[in-house]
């Protein structure tokens, strides 16, 4: 078996983030708490909802409105939610030279239409993919099937063919479940180890 794409998780992976700093922000603009907005938001995972897609940015910033009896500057609103993310450097170095090998990349994230426009804003690494299968547009978040059945169509390759990344055991374990290559992201020197293990030697690269 030769690997022939990589699938990438994006949140504290390629690029760590807070959402305890997400809180405290949209706190500080309406006179919450970062507690108060992190029940709001996580507690009661309202933050799938966006994730999902199932409401839009506009809907978020009338419900996040309604629920603080604020109104919101869109611009602010998106700075606050998220101006979140510091780059994974020496992962996201490993890109461009993966690309330069051959290998497909393919990027799985839960996230959301604000987070995404911030991203590309503010960093190149999405520019780095072939493929970008966001829950938000998929309709899904892992580890639902349906996100993985719309990576497996993206990796253009056999399920084992690709290996997959993730800070978090339990999508790791449903990425195997659709039969694709995987381990548990926690550094970058343990990804290079892990990918070794299914034959690509990339030790020089770090």
């Amino acid at each position: 078996m030769t690997l022939k794409t990589f699938l990438f998780d994006l949140g504290n992976v390629l690029l760590y983030f807070s959402h305890e700093k997400m809180c405290e922000q949209v706190g500080a603009l309406c006179g919450k708490s970062g507690a108060e907005i992190r029940e709001l938001m996580l507690q009661n995972q309202k933050i799938l909802d966006i994730d999902r897609g199932t409401l839009s940015n506009d809907e978020m910033q009338a419900w996040l409105e309604a629920e603080t009896a604020t109104t919101f500057d869109r611009e602010e609103l998106l700075i606050a939610l998220s101006d979140i993310f510091v780059p994974n450097t020496p992962l996201i170095a490993l890109l461009d030279e993966l690309k330069s090998r051959g290998f497909r990349l393919v990027l799985l994230s839960n996230t959301n239409a604000f987070h995404i426009e911030f991203v590309r804003r503010n960093f190149d690494v999405l520019e780095k993919f072939d493929h970008l299968t966001l829950s938000f547009e998929v309709g899904a978040v892992k580890p639902d099937a349906a996100i993985y059945q719309a990576a497996c169509r993206a990796i253009d390759c056999a399920p084992e063919e690709c290996f997959y990344t993730d800070d978090i055991p339990e999508y790791v374990e449903a990425a195997r479940g659709h039969g694709l290559s995987a381990g548990v992201f926690t550094s970058t020197e343990s990804f290079v180890h892990q990918v070794k293990e299914h034959g690509p030697d990339l030790s020089d690269l770090l």
